[in-house]
């Protein structure tokens, strides 16, 4: 039925540069590309034989949307912010890329050194930043060297007297004392230079001051100095490549195969290469247009831009040149085609000696989930939302729910619920998550899931499936059965509900497992938290026969839950009756 609507609908694409937007069964838009002709590129999906991704988009497209445009740079323009706007599941985006820390000189009259990730708010011209840096630790390394070199301030605000670092000699005293401006400005050049990656200054410093104490016959603390010495002659001396100019650059390179594309970019600051950036995901799309996609999304999270950008001759140079802003070139010999194809041979390496763990990963994560829509007979499976339900003798009542999205967890969409209701009545609870859950989705618009799983049985299961259908909610909820070594040993699925077993060694059997401590685990947390964030004096009304009078007592007396778990009951009994005090003293025992 669709693909007739579809066969149709390519007859009347043009041959002319746009993007195209490809639909699933709900309407939603799972992905965004970019053609020079968009009738050619288009109509490729819908012939011959596809494998891996590509084979799994197809099979869930049932309409297409496409919008024709003036030239390729419009399109690629297009392409990313249609992105952006949709989130399209099968768009390779930077969402699990790491951030990359940089250190940042203020631009204050007495200027600090801080250590920054969220660089997008940053880079307002005039924004003194520097790196990236390999991690945090060494960002901060280098900013403690910085700071015992030279005596800049480190407050945020000015203090009413000197502290610590001004006794220590790691600051000259700012919010007290005038201080020579002019000094200030020397320091903040030579901090400047060795952080674009000339130590020469401060090396001779050091060297200088290492003298002077050995002179002094201060040998503790030349010894010091020299360990000083050695740790930025070894450890901040990055690699170096032959080039004679301290231009910053960004070098790109790739490596296809397995129907998987491997990205390698190096940072070039100061004629060193400090860092290196690796991706390796599946590809939908020609090579060369993943790649000049990639780039383009690349300098939107975290990551500055530099002076110029080297490429593989693949990419459209000069598209990315007019999109970035930056000089943007595809070497063909001398030093910089040498980097170029070290950034391609380091992309295979890293290929080669990943694609086994990816391969299992992929197994373990999409291959199970479309094994468990397979067996569910769902049209599609992108979203799981799992509910867990967690109490101590009906006390501080808790649920939590985990999603997973394409068969890995989704954090952000992670929710708890602090429940109402303060009693040991799992069914109660059950309906009260699911109500306030899928009323929020409906009321709000959220995104529904495809699948609801409780960890609970077939009363928990009934419970939700009444809630959803008072809400008119048409969504599959599932339990998960376990054996009698609380393992999972079959879904409890299907209406009037029935078991479907999992075999134990398979795959989908160890995503089911995940998912269900993935649940359990942030649930129990929760848990803990809120117990914790109660005070002794919130832990005492949970029990039965303390009133104000005895509580204050207990109070005066212990202080803490710690002390009160270590007094025995015939201790307790000198201020309560025994019977409440054996009651306490068992509540404190399952109290973690």
């Amino acid at each position: 039925m669709y693909l007739e609507a579809i066969k149709k609908k390519l007859s009347l694409l043009p041959n002319k540069p746009g993007c195209y937007l490809m639909k699933n069964i709900d309407g939603t838009i799972i992905y965004v590309g970019k053609a020079k002709k968009l009738k050619n590129r288009v109509s490729s999906y819908f012939r011959g034989k596809h494998t891996g991704k590509t084979a799994r988009l197809v099979s869930e497209i049932v309409d297409f949307e496409y919008v024709v445009v003036g030239s390729e740079t419009e399109a690629f323009i297009l392409e990313l912010n249609l992105i952006k706007k949709y989130d399209p599941k099968y768009n390779i985006l930077l969402r699990d890329d790491k951030s990359y820390p940089y250190i940042e000189l203020t631009n204050e009259k007495v200027p600090r050194l801080v250590v920054v990730r969220n660089i997008n708010r940053k880079k307002a011209k005039g924004t003194r930043l520097y790196g990236p840096y390999p991690n945090v630790s060494a960002a901060r390394e280098t900013v403690n060297l910085l700071n015992r070199m030279y005596p800049l301030r480190k407050c945020k605000t000015y203090q009413k007297k000197p502290c610590l670092y001004y006794h220590i000699g790691q600051c000259l005293g700012y919010c007290t004392n005038q201080v020579d401006m002019n000094l200030v400005k020397e320091m903040e050049h030579d901090i400047i230079q060795f952080l674009k990656g000339d130590h020469t200054l401060i090396t001779k410093k050091i060297e200088e001051e290492m003298l002077a104490e050995s002179a002094r016959m201060n040998y503790e603390k030349a010894k010091e100095l020299k360990d000083l010495r050695d740790y930025i002659t070894i450890t901040l001396q990055k690699q170096k490549v032959e080039m004679n100019d301290n231009v910053d650059r960004d070098v790109f390179g790739y490596f296809f195969g397995k129907g998987y594309l491997s990205i390698q970019c190096f940072f070039i600051r100061g004629g060193k290469i400090i860092e290196r950036h690796s991706k390796i995901f599946p590809i939908i799309d020609e090579i060369e247009e993943e790649l000049t996609r990639y780039i383009g999304k690349f300098y939107e999270k975290d990551v500055l831009l530099p002076k110029e950008v080297l490429v593989p001759d693949i990419v459209d140079a000069e598209l990315l040149s007019s999109f970035l802003g930056v000089k943007v070139l595809k070497p063909e010999r001398g030093v910089k085609r040498k980097i170029v194809d070290m950034a391609n041979k380091n992309a295979e390496i890293a290929l080669d000696e990943k694609f086994e763990l990816i391969e299992k990963d992929e197994e373990r994560t999409i291959k199970a989930n479309e094994e468990l829509k397979e067996i569910l007979h769902l049209p599609k499976l992108d979203r799981i939302e799992v509910f867990d339900n967690s109490n101590l003798f009906g006390s501080f009542n808790v649920s939590g729910m985990v999603v997973f999205v394409d068969g890995k967890p989704s954090k952000n969409d992670y929710r708890k619920f602090k429940i109402t209701l303060d009693k040991n009545d799992d069914y109660g609870t059950m309906k009260e998550v699911i109500y306030r859950r899928y009323f929020r989705v409906l009321r709000d618009g959220l995104v529904r899931p495809d699948l609801i799983i409780v960890d609970g049985g077939i009363g928990q299961i009934n419970v939700a499936r009444e809630v959803l259908s008072s809400l008119n909610m048409n969504i599959p909820v599932v339990g998960l059965k376990k054996d009698d070594h609380h393992a999972t040993d079959a879904l409890m699925a299907n209406d009037p509900i029935e078991y479907i077993p999992i075999d134990k060694k398979s795959n989908l059997f160890y995503y089911l497992e995940r998912i269900q401590d993935e649940v359990h685990n942030f649930t129990i947390n929760y848990h803990k938290q809120i117990r914790s964030k109660g005070s002794l004096e919130s832990v005492l009304d949970h029990v039965e026969g303390i009133g104000e009078k005895r509580k204050k007592e207990l109070l005066k007396k212990y202080h803490t839950i710690t002390k009160m778990k270590e007094v025995p009951t015939s201790e307790l009994s000198k201020i309560l009756p025994r019977p409440v005090a054996i009651k306490l003293s068992e509540f404190l025992q399952n109290y973690e």
